[in-house]
């Protein structure tokens, strides 16, 4: 940080932020109400604004290569299913292991200098799409390099997440957290509506691949350039690596971080491979024109299931977070169920419409798991168990939300790798869906066993 914290100073019993060079901040202390309301939520703010504009981005090129591999066939490549299902699940496997060191650079590095370096590291996946699908002769192996740096934008939620809870005070930190989330997801939604459109406008009768890279560098300059200028670093933003330590020490997290598989992984999961369901299942949209129509539609799935997030979160403070994620995986499985009984029907609009409650139900399942993560650890850890402070619970709380943000967003990797090997085996997705609702009723009972049967006995009744 270059200079040594120096004591609070206060005037009439308000804390004084002592700005320094580089947008450092120090003294900032979010719980002082009145620093908080004479200068701190203007500064919070600021900061939030640019963060969502940063991790939106991050989501874009985190899904780019999901939208790009369905129109490689159009551009003269010709690679297997096997290879277009790695293209779309390498960036979440990278994106997601990315998020656990993602973590830790905010102390390290400062919230506004990470989110400029964040921003620029966008340039290399994108670029680098841009110039690999320019030519069809470009080899898998360098295509799958690319799409795995890709993964830089899934680590960027990690790391914007973490800057911003340093922000704001526990009082608001619900809603800032959820608009900061919910900005980032929305990303998915506009990358799938806005590149189908993009790669056809000036391509009459055929695609124009690059663009899809190539678009979005002058919006990820601009991130950069609004992190230098609008955003700060905090003095007091501390790594806590012993709380990550002991975090993983707790049989909570993981049981969390296999719900949170199941509700934000199914999200991330399904929305690399819905434009190529589309495709797939309904291959009479393979015309220019009609297909980009039908695959610009697959925005609307992230869509609904980012604003379904924050309602999520609501509904679960009113009924409890572990019945509205019984909920959420129980319509997950029928929703499911019906679309596969459904699928010999033949309606693309049917299909869509059930695609997109299955999106909105996995975006309710995301609000909820992730609202009862600091109930759960503050009431049930063990180290609630043994009498630990508030203060120890809370830093249990905020390591275990980033590791279990890290590991749900494995299901990125793990949803279209499972379609993949079910269509390898057999020739369809049947199997693959199926195996979905048994993970989902899974997840439900492993939910209601551990949260609900015994909630009068654990005091977990309003988790």
């Amino acid at each position: 940080m270059g200079t040594a914290e120096v004591g609070a100073a206060s005037t009439g019993g308000t804390l004084t932020l002592d700005h320094r060079p580089g947008r450092w901040i120090a003294n900032w202390d979010a719980e002082n109400k009145e620093q908080w309301e004479s200068a701190g939520r203007s500064i919070a703010r600021r900061n939030l604004n640019w963060s969502i504009f940063a991790e939106f981005l991050g989501f874009v090129v985190w899904q780019l290569w999901s939208i790009v591999v369905v129109q490689l066939p159009s551009a003269g490549f010709k690679f297997s299913t096997n290879e277009i299902f790695w293209l779309i699940s390498m960036p979440s496997l990278v994106g997601a292991t990315l998020r656990i060191p993602y973590t830790f650079m905010v102390p390290r590095f400062g919230g506004r200098n990470w989110t400029i370096v964040s921003a620029l590291l966008l340039l290399i996946p994108t670029i680098g799409l841009g110039l690999c699908v320019a030519n069809p002769a470009t080899p898998f192996g360098v295509m799958l390099f690319v799409a795995a740096l890709a993964g830089f934008g899934g680590g960027n939620f990690a790391s914007s997440m973490a800057n911003i809870t340093f922000f704001y005070p526990a009082r608001e930190k619900g809603w800032a957290l959820g608009l900061n989330a919910a900005g980032g997801n929305l990303g998915a939604a506009v990358a799938q509506l806005a590149v189908p459109i993009a790669i056809t406008l000036l391509a009459a009768g055929t695609v124009n691949l690059p663009v899809a890279g190539f678009m979005w560098v002058p919006l990820i300059l601009l991130a950069a350039f609004g992190a230098w200028k609008y955003m700060n670093n905090l003095t007091s933003a501390k790594g806590d690596v012993a709380g990550s330590l002991a975090a993983v020490k707790e049989p909570h997290l993981w049981i969390m971080a296999l719900l949170y598989i199941g509700t934000f992984g199914s999200f991330i999961g399904f929305a690399g491979v819905f434009p190529k369901l589309i495709k797939d299942y309904f291959p009479a949209f393979s015309s220019i024109s009609v297909g980009t129509v039908a695959l610009s539609l697959a925005f609307l799935g992230p869509l609904v299931g980012s604003l379904a997030r924050p309602y999520g979160g609501r509904m679960a403070d009113r009924m409890g977070g572990a019945r509205m994620t019984v909920a959420a995986f129980a319509a997950m499985a029928v929703i499911t169920l019906i679309m596969l009984w459904t699928l010999p029907l033949k309606n693309f609009w049917l299909f869509l419409f059930l695609f997109l409650l299955l999106f909105t139900a996995s975006g309710f399942g995301n609000g909820a798991t992730y609202r009862m993560i600091p109930i759960i650890f503050a009431t049930s850890s063990r180290a609630a168990r043994s009498g630990a402070s508030t203060h120890t619970t809370q830093r249990l709380a905020s390591s275990a939300l980033g590791l279990i943000s890290a590991i749900g967003a494995y299901g990125g990797f793990i949803i279209p790798q499972v379609l993949n090997a079910s269509n390898t085996a057999s020739g369809s997705y049947t199997s693959a869906f199926y195996g979905f609702v048994g993970a989902y009723v899974l997840m439900l009972v492993v939910c209601w066993f551990c949260y609900i049967r015994n909630a009068n006995r654990n005091a977990m009744g309003h988790v």
